[in-house]
């Protein structure tokens, strides 16, 4: 039984994340050769306070990169 954990930053709709939760249960039924029924996956959304990369979160990543963009200008 595979068990698919994916995480993901919120604002997703509820259409998006079924879609991909079909398009990756596809991709694993046909390269691993097991029956839909068995595949699990599991969804963990995260707002910008629990997401961090480089040590900051995304709302500081995003001031970062608008300040970078405008110091080019």
């Amino acid at each position: 039984m595979p068990i698919i954990e994916m995480h993901l930053m919120e604002g997703r709709t509820v259409e998006q994340k079924r879609a991909v939760a079909q398009a990756v249960t596809e991709a694993v039924t046909r390269s691993l050769g097991v029956k839909h029924d068995s595949v699990r996956i599991l969804i963990t959304e995260h707002g910008d306070e629990e997401f961090f990369v480089g040590g900051m979160n995304m709302a500081q990543r995003a001031a970062a990169q608008r300040a970078a963009a405008e110091e080019r200008q």
